[in-house]
């Protein structure tokens, strides 16, 4: 496969579930603010924007109003919602040969109907908006798995989005615990109760984790079940299982330098996964713990570019 079409698949996916996780989370948080009258936090959307991994010294300048409209419907902010979508468009118009044409018809149908949204300024509802974002990206993932050959090009559109979604999941789980982590971990206080309801809502989890853990909420078992869960999709460990198999799955097909090192990043990072302990992590410290996940999903996603994107004319001449 041509590195440009790798990276247009790759990067299409990446962009697409980073719309989705934004739509969410920032749903989530305004219906928060909405329950609670007012919010018992000041520190909200400066949060939010850190787990979107956006500068958060943009909050101290802004209106949450303003916040709002910047962080969704802004093309001019390249970390807005729409601003992956345009950009997950545009990686897919450069490879729509690859795709399926059920594939491109829902990706361009999303991007106009949240463009038209945009333009509509104060006339459009960002709840509205928010659920546009999610039903398209989950309709596009849907439509890529059912008509899409599960080749080379498949696993890349794979690899974008379980490398963001590892990422992304890190992050948001790195800034609640951050603010939230009581101590002892076991006693959320009652101000809390809905703030950590948010979190297992912003990651799809709230019904999954209440039907193994029932509703007792507790800090410790919340961060085992979105980091360390091997069934939940959206937890660390299964986007990290899932990179790990796309990776394999090339690999197998591919005599490209690098492949090597490429899996022991990815097998390194699905080890300690799979084998850590929730109470040893506590007790190493969380935040540590989180960091090194990100940094390693960083060392992954760069040995994925130095392998099949940005690899040296010589390799190509060796394949």
């Amino acid at each position: 496969m041509l590195s440009r079409v790798a990276d247009s698949l790759y990067w299409m996916s990446r962009y697409l579930e980073r719309a989705e996780h934004m739509a969410r989370l920032v749903d989530v948080n305004l219906g928060l603010m909405l329950e609670q009258g007012q919010p018992l936090h000041d520190d909200r959307w400066p949060r939010v924007l850190g787990a979107l991994g956006v500068d958060k010294a943009r909050a101290a300048e802004m209106s949450s109003h303003t916040i709002l409209r910047w962080i969704t419907f802004d093309p001019a902010n390249r970390s807005s919602i729409i601003s992956a979508i345009i950009a997950a468009r545009e990686n897919a118009r450069q490879v729509r040969e690859q795709i399926s044409s059920e594939m491109w018809e829902e990706l361009n149908r999303l991007f106009h109907e949240l463009r038209r949204a945009a333009m509509g300024g104060n006339d459009t509802e960002p709840q509205t908006f928010l659920e546009v974002v999610k039903a398209g990206s989950h309709l596009f993932q849907g439509l890529t798995d059912s008509t899409m050959t599960h080749g080379e090009g498949w696993q890349f559109i794979q690899l974008g989005r379980y490398i963001e979604r590892a990422s992304a999941t890190a992050q948001l789980l790195d800034i609640h615990f951050q603010r939230f982590l009581p101590h002892p971990p076991q006693l959320i206080e009652a101000d809390d109760h809905l703030e950590w309801i948010g979190l297992l809502k912003s990651c799809t989890a709230f019904e999954a984790y209440c039907k193994v853990y029932t509703a007792d909420l507790r800090a410790e078992r919340i961060a085992e079940f979105l980091l360390l869960s091997d069934e939940f999709p959206h937890s660390v460990r299964f986007a990290v299982e899932n990179i790990q198999i796309a990776l394999n799955s090339m690999g197998a097909n591919a005599s490209r330098r690098g492949t090597g090192k490429l899996s022991r990043l990815s097998g390194r990072l699905r080890a300690a996964l799979s084998y850590s302990q929730m109470d040893e992590i506590l007790a190493a410290g969380l935040d540590s713990y989180l960091e090194n996940v990100k940094k390693q999903c960083t060392q992954i996603h760069g040995a994925i570019h130095q392998v099949y994107i940005d690899y040296p004319i010589e390799t190509a001449i060796e394949t």
